[in-house]
């Protein structure tokens, strides 16, 4: 799992790689994503994601077929009305102004883990996961006999 975890630092690009950087948006850059930092215990992967300007239920958080998925979604409405000069009763004037942010990530912490399995905690636009290192099965040998 750690494999998947870390970024590719070895300089040299995959296919995946320059797929991503061509559907990226065109004046996107890595700000524009939800930075994370990994670190590793002798038991579990302790994965910080920042996301600031997201309060708690903004962020949803699921596991599908081995990747752990982390949406932030926001929509803010701001009204306004006055009147010439501030009076509010003569001639208004309306204002709306509608803010949707989107973000997303995704990443790949294996197929034998259960949503159960990993802890969550929000704090101060730091989105902590706690994810169990799960040993890998080793198959069982049956050996043979030698007459």
């Amino acid at each position: 799992m750690k494999n998947y975890l870390q970024k590719n630092t070895s300089g040299h690009v995959s296919l995946f790689d320059a797929l991503d950087d061509f559907f990226r948006p065109v004046f996107a850059d890595e700000s524009d994503y939800l930075k994370s930092n990994i670190s590793e215990t002798e038991n579990d992967y302790r994965l910080d994601v920042a996301v600031p300007g997201f309060s708690k239920d903004q962020i949803k958080l699921s596991l599908e077929n081995g990747y752990l998925n982390v949406v932030c979604n926001k929509q803010t409405k701001e009204e306004k009305s006055e009147g010439e000069n501030g009076d509010k009763k003569e001639h208004p004037v309306f204002r709306r102004k509608e803010i949707a942010e989107y973000s997303s990530r995704s990443f790949y912490v294996g197929e034998d883990l259960a949503k159960e399995d990993i802890k969550a905690k929000y704090e101060n636009g730091v989105l902590s996961l706690i994810i169990p290192k799960v040993s890998q099965k080793v198959p069982d040998r049956s050996y043979i006999s030698i007459e």
